[in-house]
């Protein structure tokens, strides 16, 4: 077989390799190195990727910042911030049609901003509100499903770890990432709100309603909230007005976060050493993976299947909204099955090439920003697609009782609304970009 013919068959077997339940990293690990053996003929210049390739990614400073947003979600919840942040929008939503569920969403974006992950994101509000959803007699579908979709605005809404990990593969600005990221993740919440409102109405007896919170009580409760406001604007705010950079803003927040948590009395020392524990986990993970999606990657381009796959698409004249169209699908699909993570490392190098060699009416930064969060949003849309949504599992696991079938019914009109918003960011580019003209 030719190099290229041996780039496309590690593709299938790669999948192959991640459907018999072989961890990613360790899949594209070894697909990488056989591989690369196969199309050099020889070990050692295996060997050399092995050393450059761990030495280029463990050594980068960009990818500092992925374990301090990863220890400032730990902190978040430790010191009670999911559990604030639900109570204050409830407070001002718990008395509409659906408004609890509503109030999930909210927290879900809120807690997102000091989070970075969406599985985190919806395993943490899911301890703090699916009590409640039941207490007000939603329905089990409703309830896991609005958790389930709310979970993904953790990816979503900046600071963001996976736009972090695109930023650096497809060399961007991290800060202008978080920018164009703001006002999709607002839309992102927007319109989760509306389904609930919709489903609320539409299937009778679904949703419960809330009493109505007295302002006193209102204002007393949003009080409580102002620790994640503060480190909200000391992160990404202070990326914006030029006070730190993305990695020290980082650092600023999972100690602001950490520092919170120790007044609030959630973070003592067995506490600071759990947290400690599952950010490294976390972390070796991460990084395992980006060192497989390394290695797996120097394969490709010993095969030159990016570039000669770029230039064929170029030669055959295919519509560039075609092509996009065709990604954007197979984004769907692969997150059926795959993290945004390992998604975003194992195919960003392969379909940015091709994209940016097309014509969209758009600089080339300004497209890269705009490629990025709609990959970022149709790869949130595979985390809650049927039948195997991360997130739908997580959600599904917590709440005992609820068979998978009706939160996969419950989902439905939410990947709906996420097809729609889609649409709207690939016909209107300027919603993700309005805010980085404004800003640069």
């Amino acid at each position: 077989m030719s190099s290229i013919e041996i780039g496309l068959w590690s593709f299938p077997i790669l999948m192959l390799l991640v459907f018999i339940r072989i961890p990613i990293g360790a899949a594209m690990l070894l697909v990488g190195i056989v591989g690369t053996y196969l199309v050099t003929g020889r070990w050692s210049p295996v060997l050399s990727q092995m050393k450059t390739v761990s030495w280029t990614d463990f050594s980068n400073y960009s990818f500092s910042i992925i374990p301090l947003f990863l220890l400032m979600g730990q902190f978040a919840s430790r010191g009670g911030m999911s559990t604030a942040l639900f109570k204050a929008a409830e407070a001002f939503l718990g008395h509409r049609k659906g408004g609890v569920a509503m109030a999930a969403v909210g927290a879900c974006a809120g807690f997102g901003a000091i989070c970075g992950s969406s599985l985190a994101t919806a395993g943490t509000m899911a301890q703090v509100a699916l009590p409640e959803l039941r207490r007000y007699g939603y329905s089990p579908g409703l309830a896991t499903a609005t958790l389930a979709a709310g979970g993904t605005l953790g990816i979503l809404i900046p600071p963001s770890v996976v736009l972090v990990i695109y930023a650096i593969l497809a060399e961007q600005n991290i800060a202008k990432l978080f920018v164009a990221a703001f006002l999709p993740g607002l839309m992102a919440a927007l319109f989760y709100m509306i389904v609930i409102a919709v489903y609320a109405r539409v299937v009778p007896g679904s949703a419960g309603v809330k009493e109505r919170t007295p302002w006193h009580q209102r204002l007393k409760i949003v009080a409580d909230v102002w620790p994640v406001s503060l480190i909200f604007f000391l992160v990404v705010g202070g990326i914006y007005l030029g006070w730190f950079t993305p990695t020290e803003a980082a650092a600023i927040g999972a100690a602001g976060t950490g520092l919170v948590a120790w007044l609030r009395g959630g973070l003592d020392w067995p506490a600071l050493q759990d947290c400690l524990k599952k950010t490294a986990i976390s972390s070796a993970m991460i990084f395992f993976i980006i060192l497989g999606a390394g290695i797996y990657n120097s394969f490709l381009a010993f095969s030159q299947l990016p570039q000669n796959s770029a230039s064929w698409v170029v030669e055959q004249g295919f519509s560039p909204w075609t092509v996009l169209s065709i990604i954007l699908i197979l984004y769907v699909i692969f997150g059926c099955f795959m993290d945004s993570m390992s998604m975003i490392l194992l195919t960003v190098p392969i379909f940015f090439p091709i994209v940016s060699a097309m014509d969209f009416g758009l600089q080339y930064e300004e497209f890269a920003l705009w490629f990025g969060i709609l990959v970022l949003m149709v790869a949130e849309i595979g985390l809650i697609t049927p039948p195997v949504g991360l997130n739908l599992f997580i959600i599904n696991a917590m709440s005992s009782g609820t068979p998978i079938r009706q939160t996969y019914i419950g989902i439905l009109p939410f990947i709906t609304a996420d097809l729609v918003r889609v649409l709207l960011l690939v016909l209107f580019p300027a919603v993700s970009l309005v805010l980085v003209r404004a800003l640069y």
